[in-house]
């Protein structure tokens, strides 16, 4: 495999070369979800897609509970291993292990005996509440393997095997799509088979992880008389990466809820087709940022200042290209936004089109926010970072989505995310103004 020299190669060079392996790879996952809900809008129906869109969240908290122990854990073993502290290391792992089977029991138990609240809580109503059942019911039994899954991808990286995890989501992904399309099409099990089939691609993810736990450069081992007091390190070393997971289910229901409220199911498919679409633009964004952050980072450490600048520019110029191009689209054709997902009505029609052209105008500055969140990572200070990633993805949109449609109804609802992008932006700049002097 060529080695590329991100000291002193062109920095345009290093850049190209990394960007298309960077975007291919954060695409997977993206393209599978957006694969469901395509196949639910086609097999299913439109109010398949409101059901699936209100029972994300669920979804966020049991993979988002494994990346809190898998992403916690694996941190400190890997800080432990450069420690030469073999028995340290260990204990993280079991601990880790042991809280992430505690919450797949209690997540796996609680959930169908408070299926009904929680599923109302959520906004299950009388309408898509066959649909819920159907996908629900399913997703709990599922949820052992969401949580063991996002625990192990965390781990068996850390274990220095990013190979497999990257084999064993990408089988996943595309296991997850081909069942898709057998179980709700040829076999006609509609939102029950689509839920089977996320299931089954998530088992076949983890069966591919497990293989490294019986491979001979295997150094995740459970041991005997761990000190449970690193339970509490291992829950804070992973709070961040919980919450950000997190934040994509909060935001949703709380824009389910919303739009139950103001408009009723039909608000939910829609935002279900608007957020499916974001999805993959905030994908592209984070390949493009990815590509990024190995150049920034070496030459942060090695004080090439000028290079830094460079390569920010090259991923500004970028954002700005994709940016436009997608708000460019919404604008122009969102009438065939709405199409790829369901046969759309006139009602659907007649509210997916201001929406998408008004919710579009956020990838202008999404990207440029995502890139800035990689920058300051990579000129280590994770606090910008982290504040970057919870302003756009969680605290201004809870904030805003109840604010704006008090003054401007639905339609406020749908410029929650351009206003929260933008807000984030302004404070991205301000961000860089402040630090200038240590990067230029």
């Amino acid at each position: 495999m060529q080695k590329y020299n991100l000291l002193d190669d062109p920095v345009k060079k290093l850049f190209g070369k990394y960007l298309l392996p960077s975007v291919s790879a954060t695409l997977v996952t993206s393209i599978y979800i957006l694969a469901d809900t395509l196949m639910i809008g086609r097999g299913v129906g439109a109010i398949g897609i409101a059901a699936l869109n209100l029972l994300l969240p669920v979804f966020s908290l049991f993979f988002g509970t494994g990346m809190l122990f898998g992403v916690g854990g694996g941190v400190l073993l890997s800080i432990s291993k450069g420690r030469q502290q073999e028995r340290e290391a260990r204990e993280y792992f079991t601990v880790a292990l042991a809280m992430a089977a505690a919450m797949a029991v209690f997540y796996l138990v609680f959930g169908h005996l408070f299926f009904d609240p929680v599923t109302r809580f959520l906004g299950r109503n009388e309408s898509m509440d066959l649909y819920v059942r159907q996908y629900g019911r399913v997703l709990v039994t599922g949820a052992p393997v969401f949580v063991f899954s996002g625990f192990l991808q965390a781990f068996v990286r850390n274990d220095r095997a990013p190979k497999t995890a990257m084999v064993g989501v990408i089988s996943g992904g595309v296991a997850n799509v081909v069942l898709d399309y057998i179980f709700i099409f040829p076999m006609g099990m509609g939102m029950a088979g689509a839920a089977a089939a996320t299931v089954m691609g998530s088992v076949i993810t983890l069966a591919i992880l497990l293989t490294h736990l019986f491979s001979p450069q295997n150094t995740l081992k459970v041991v005997k008389g761990a000190q449970w007091k690193k339970a509490g390190e291992v829950a804070v070393n992973g709070l961040a990466s919980f919450l950000l997971e997190m934040s994509n289910g909060v935001v949703t229901f709380l824009f389910n809820r919303q739009l139950l409220r103001y408009v009723g199911d039909l608000g939910v498919v829609v935002y279900g087709i608007i957020s499916n679409s974001a999805l993959i633009v905030n994908s592209i964004s984070n390949g493009i940022s990815q590509a990024l952050q190995p150049i920034l980072a070496t030459n942060f450490g090695a004080g090439k200042k000028e290079r830094l600048k460079e390569a920010r520019h090259l991923g500004e110029i970028t954002v700005t290209i994709t940016g436009i191009f997608f708000m460019a689209a919404g604008l122009l054709f969102p009438g065939l936004v709405t199409a790829a997902f369901v046969e759309p009505t006139q009602e659907i029609l007649a509210m997916s089109i201001p929406a998408v052209r008004i919710y579009f105008i956020a990838f202008l500055g999404m990207g440029f926010n995502i890139v800035y969140s990689t920058w300051f990572q990579s000129m280590m200070q994770p606090k910008y970072s982290l504040l970057i990633c919870l302003m756009r993805g969680l605290i201004l949109n809870s904030i805003l989505v109840f604010i704006l449609p008090i003054l401007f109804g639905v339609t406020g609802i749908w410029a929650t995310m351009p206003a929260a992008e933008f807000v984030t932006l302004g404070v991205c700049r301000w961000l860089l103004w402040r630090e200038k002097k240590k990067v230029s």
